[in-house]
């Protein structure tokens, strides 16, 4: 294993394998300039583009199941094989970036998921379209660490939790876009011009990416891979107890937030209200309360501290998820927009923790952050079809209040960074 090597810097950074260290505060990119808003701008593409594609399945599982034969858990695997492969390319493709710079990783891995889209789209059977789905997964695992590990090297620290608010943003609006955009083209087309028409978009969302994303000034190419020092830092980075609550949290927020969303459309489906394909997609413009959560959740942090905004994110989603056994449809998708914001104040302000808790080798930190995300998304949303199939939806509603529960208790374990935007302000009303 190469050695590593710990400097002392003035801006409290550390130097890692790959990264040179920022030895100057006018190398980072600072919040009012030029280069903060075209980076603010491609990162806003670059999780549209990713979850778009990413989600882009749920609101047409339904559709699956009616067009091949399936069981609800079956068409849920469209979901759970890109998710599954995903989390497990993250951590691949962090190495990679350190070889190959983070710009073209990941804008090329936004290209080559938005390419298998159209072939997810085009696909002639059931197996074909998971094989596609699952290459999909695992060509966009190239974007979410490595975003995140591009932002905590070149935007200043104490920008950073706004520049992944608003990257977060943009996935959300992604994650509305593919969701809500999906089921009214399917309405007017079929689920296959859909796909097709998605992926077009997101080919063009990453030539724009790769066009306003400025080259990074703190980064250096390592040469070579060297396997047992990364794996030596992964395993330094799971006995660090200030990152595993995290790490748990990142497990149960996602699979809550995916379990709701998978399944909350064959719910509607069903008597009492029988809603169709168009009406069940206007669900997911709860996406939007994302959007908004994840861009005030730096300065809702700023206010009361990391640790307390992380809790209450959680706690929100707590009420949601119970507020969705509740048999009527306004109490049904005020439910899910509490879910949906709670998640996103807590995906953005946990995101924003593991930089700062990680000290050296944040690339890893982040790629096992991720890993846990993903794989919650991949078992407890599949897991979720077969509670759906057995305890309907109030069984569903129960499990995931659970969860949600759980990850609070996980908030209460967790060290915030040091820093300002971890004091709470004493001056708000």
């Amino acid at each position: 294993m190469s050695a590593q090597i710990a400097v002392s810097l003035p801006t409290g950074a550390a130097f890692e394998p790959g990264v040179a260290p920022p030895l100057r505060s006018s190398q980072w990119i600072a919040r009012g300039t030029k280069a903060y808003s075209q980076t603010s701008w491609a990162f806003f593409f670059v999780g549209f583009a990713t979850f778009a594609l990413l989600y882009c399945v749920q609101p047409v599982l339904p559709a699956f199941a009616g067009s091949f034969g399936l069981t609800p858990a079956e068409s849920s695997l469209a979901m759970s094989l890109s998710t599954g492969f995903l989390a497990f390319s993250i951590m691949v493709s962090g190495i990679v970036s350190q070889a190959l710079g983070r710009r073209g990783v990941i804008c090329a891995s936004m290209a080559l998921g938005a390419t298998l889209n159209i072939v997810a789209g085009l696909s002639p059977n059931w197996h074909g379209l998971l094989v596609a789905r699952a290459l999909e997964g695992l060509a966009l695992g190239g974007v979410p660490a490595v975003a995140m590990t591009y932002l905590a090297e070149e935007i200043e620290p104490k920008s950073l939790g706004r520049a992944m608010g608003l990257y977060i943003a943009g996935s959300a609006f992604g994650g509305l876009m593919g969701r809500v955009g999906m089921g009214l083209m399917t309405e007017l087309t079929s689920w296959r011009g859909a796909l097709v028409t998605l992926g077009a978009m997101c080919l063009i969302s990453a030539a724009l990416a790769w066009r306003l994303m400025p080259p990074s000034r703190n980064f250096s190419a390592r040469r070579g891979l060297d396997v047992s020092g990364d794996m030596a830092l992964w395993a330094r980075h799971l006995a660090n107890r200030s990152l595993l609550p995290l790490y748990a949290i990142g497990f149960l927020l996602t699979g809550v937030y995916v379990t709701i969303y998978n399944y909350a459309g064959f719910m509607l489906a069903e008597a009492p209200f029988r809603l169709g394909g168009a009406a069940i997609s206007m669900i997911f413009l709860c996406v939007l309360f994302g959007i908004a959560g994840s861009t005030v959740s730096g300065w809702l942090a700023e206010r009361v501290g990391r640790r307390n905004a992380l809790a209450g994110g959680l706690a929100t989603m707590v009420f949601g998820a119970a507020l969705t056994a509740w048999p009527t449809l306004p109490a049904i998708v005020a439910g899910i927009a509490l879910v949906t914001a709670g998640f996103f104040v807590a995906h953005a302000t946990a995101s924003s923790m593991i930089g700062p808790l990680a000290g050296l080798a944040k690339g890893h930190a982040a790629s096992l952050y991720l890993l846990f995300y993903y794989v919650g998304s991949s078992v407890v949303g599949s897991l979720g079809g077969w509670i759906w199939q057995h305890g309907g939806w109030n069984a569903v509603a129960a499990a995931t209040a659970a969860m949600s529960a759980l990850a609070v208790a996980a908030a209460m374990l967790a060290r915030a960074p040091k820093g300002a935007a971890d004091q709470p302000r004493m001056d708000t009303p």
